[in-house]
């Protein structure tokens, strides 16, 4: 039996979030991933909020659409981690492409969780790798493919 825990916070109102569709999305991917126990938190925030952690934690001094931080051990029983979404880089970013603002969500939330796994997208075919599970994902979810 799976032990998951998906904690959610979205302390900005520019942009809806969908806690369940989110759980959904967390769920699909650690089963895909073959991931049973795991620990991971969401929080939807505004730029300011994200671009201050972007520079504290990477010292990349903009607003970002995600960074994922893997508090547990490689190869840890349990995968524990937090992401942090810029939700209003991913409405900017959907309305310049020309989708809607869940799907830009649901993308960067898959990518964070990527991450978490242990994928990285350093090298092009890492990266390669990668946009392949975020699309692969995004279908079974019933997404459009919008990844890069």
């Amino acid at each position: 039996m799976a032990k998951q825990r998906i904690s959610i916070a979205s302390p900005q109102d520019l942009v809806p979030v969908d806690r369940d569709r989110m759980r959904e999305i967390v769920r699909a991917v650690l089963k895909g991933e073959e991931i049973s126990e795991a620990e991971i938190s969401l929080a939807f925030v505004d730029n300011p909020t994200i671009h201050q952690l972007n520079k504290r934690y990477l010292n990349h001094d903009e607003p970002t659409d995600i960074l994922s931080f893997p508090l547990s051990e490689p190869n840890a029983k349990k995968l524990t981690g937090e992401l942090v979404i810029g939700a209003e880089v991913a409405l900017a970013e959907a309305a310049g492409r020309g989708h809607d603002v869940q799907a830009e969500l649901a993308l960067y939330v898959i990518h964070g969780l990527l991450h978490l796994c242990g994928y990285d997208d350093k090298s092009e075919s890492s990266a390669k790798e990668m946009r392949d599970r975020e699309r692969y994902y995004l279908n079974i979810l019933g997404f459009p493919d919008i990844s890069p």
